[in-house]
């Protein structure tokens, strides 16, 4: 073999090895790993729910609630409870809130960080759930009760 040829050959063998070795490192730095697959990305979060469900309506008004509370604009949150409270839980509310110097709906002076509503079960034309408020690092829960016909909330418990 010529040293011209066997130069080639070492060449090729070196830009070779050069190739391997990007593509060991590459797939490395990739997901952390050494060549091994990344694990599955967690689901992308998502909200669903339904006009009719009177369960959604609970989620769906705390949310906005809490949304209109925490922007610190009134005139929403005053059209969300005339909304989606029933009038004999909003004069409640307000009896509630003129007595405890609180906001009835969260049950507290201020705005909880995050919110999460869970069914627990409906019955006798109601629905029920659970709102658990997360303040920093402390939560409490409030019960609710909306009504499966009207969709409209008609209690508010701590």
């Amino acid at each position: 073999m010529s040293k011209l040829s066997a130069k080639r050959t070492a060449s090729l063998t070196l830009a070779a090895a050069a190739v391997l070795t990007l593509a060991l490192v590459t797939s490395a730095s990739a997901d952390g790993s050494t060549g091994q697959r990344a694990p599955a990305a967690a689901a992308a979060p998502s909200v669903s729910g339904s006009p009719e469900a009177a369960f959604t309506r609970i989620a769906d008004f705390y949310g906005s609630y809490i949304d209109a509370v925490y922007d610190g604009d009134g005139q929403t949150a005053d059209r969300l409870r005339a909304s989606y409270l029933s009038e004999p839980l909003q004069a409640e509310l307000r009896q509630w809130e003129e007595t405890n110097h609180a906001d009835g709906v969260l049950r507290a002076q201020n705005v909880p960080l995050k919110w999460k509503v869970t069914s627990t079960g409906s019955g006798t034309g109601r629905t029920d759930a659970t709102v658990t408020l997360t303040w920093g690092g402390d939560s409490t829960k409030v019960y609710v009760q909306a009504d499966l016909a009207t969709r409209k909330i008609v209690s508010v418990r701590d």
